[in-house]
């Protein structure tokens, strides 16, 4: 089919796919925590976020698809079920921010081949890896003699340190382990608070034989496209079909499976990170919606807050909740609600019910301006 025959849809339907494929269409009242795996394989990860202003982008984006989940058992499937697995790769990722994330652990055959090609890293870091073989080999060794370790045990016994332009100078061990956790040799086994402790992935994992590197960069792509629904076509090839969106410029893929009919939305509060919204240039050409983190931003410049939630309704996204979970008064605190439109009927307590639901998902009592 040429450029010209693509069909076109509607963006209103476009938008439909884009909050079905991410599941937060029509309630999952009939969902549980074993449900989860199957979660995370349909949005291709959960992002890791070690920022704790309202909630962690993995518990979060977990509740918004699981809302009966409890918050320890995402870190339960990673640390006892072993269902899912902490994954960073490849760092030719579109999107740097889903670099690292929570995987389920039937996709380590073809996370593995990819994280084993060559080109999954900067060519500066394979130069780097391989510059430091008997390195590696040291915190291998150290690993299967003494692991699982905490990344501050493991000796910085580097060939040759590791320089960059911005903070991992001199970062040998962090390095080192992150580029073998890419390559699926070692594992994060556990996490005390925000510290990271390692061991051998073959000690933790069970068995993994690769995909082909044709096959599983396939699936990387089919999988990408299934969990955004509709896409650029800019790392996704020819997967999916060729369709115009009416209003917007360029042609997008459409994951072949993908439908808007029947759609039925709901409200959710959805994590900064949260796929709908990650890809900022994606979210502004389906939804006329202004919205950036402004977490490093100066409070004094901050328009919506440091973490502000944005508020789906349905197909629309229409406001942001200011929020902060103070642990120390055991508070949920709502600062502001900035609404983009004006609010439907019901919507407001809609958003209060949501917050209550969120502040009991982190074992605090929610506090409404």
């Amino acid at each position: 089919m040429s450029t010209s025959d693509a069909r076109t849809i509607s963006v209103e339907a476009a938008r439909r796919i884009a909050v079905r494929a991410q599941w937060l269409d029509s309630p999952s009242t009939e969902r549980d925590a074993g449900d989860l795996p199957a979660v995370v394989e349909q949005l291709t990860l959960l992002p890791l976020n070690p920022t704790d202003i309202v909630a962690r982008s993995a518990e979060q984006i977990a509740h918004t698809r699981i809302p009966v989940l409890e918050h320890r058992e995402v870190r339960d499937a990673v640390e006892r079920e072993l269902t899912l697995v902490e994954h960073l790769g490849p760092h030719r990722h579109p999107m740097e921010a889903w670099a690292i994330g929570l995987r389920a652990t039937t996709d380590l055959p073809w996370l593995t081949a990819i994280g084993r090609d060559t080109e999954s890293i900067h060519a500066s870091s394979r130069a780097w890896l391989d510059a430091n073989a008997g390195f590696r080999d040291r915190v291998l060794r150290q690993l299967q003699e003494d692991g699982p370790l905490p990344q501050s045990e493991i000796d910085d016994a580097a060939d040759m340190p590791f320089r960059s332009s911005g903070w991992n100078t001199d970062r040998n061990v962090a390095m080192m382990l992150e580029l073998l956790q890419i390559r699926g040799e070692v594992v994060v086994a556990e996490r005390v608070g925000t510290a990271r402790v390692w061991d051998l992935a073959e000690r933790v994992l069970p068995p993994v034989e690769p995909s082909t590197l044709v096959d599983a960069w396939r699936t990387w792509r089919q999988r990408w496209l299934r969990a955004c629904g509709i896409a650029r076509a800019t790392h996704l090839g020819e997967v999916g079909e060729s369709v115009r969106i009416d209003g917007v410029r360029g042609l997008w893929r459409l994951d072949p499976d993908a439908s808007a009919e029947g759609f039925v939305g709901r409200v959710v509060l959805l994590s900064p990170l949260d796929r709908l919204i990650a890809d900022r240039t994606r979210m502004r050409q389906l939804w006329p919606f202004d919205y950036a983190l402004e977490q490093y931003t100066p409070a004094a410049k901050r328009r919506w807050g440091a973490f502000a939630l944005p508020i789906l309704d349905g197909d629309a996204l229409v406001g942001k909740v200011d929020a902060t979970s103070d642990r120390e008064s055991g508070v949920l605190r709502v600062h502001r609600i900035h609404w983009d439109v004006e609010p439907r009927a019901g919507l407001a307590d809609a958003v209060g019910d949501e917050v209550a639901r969120l502040a009991g998902f982190l074992s605090l009592r929610a506090a409404m301006p």
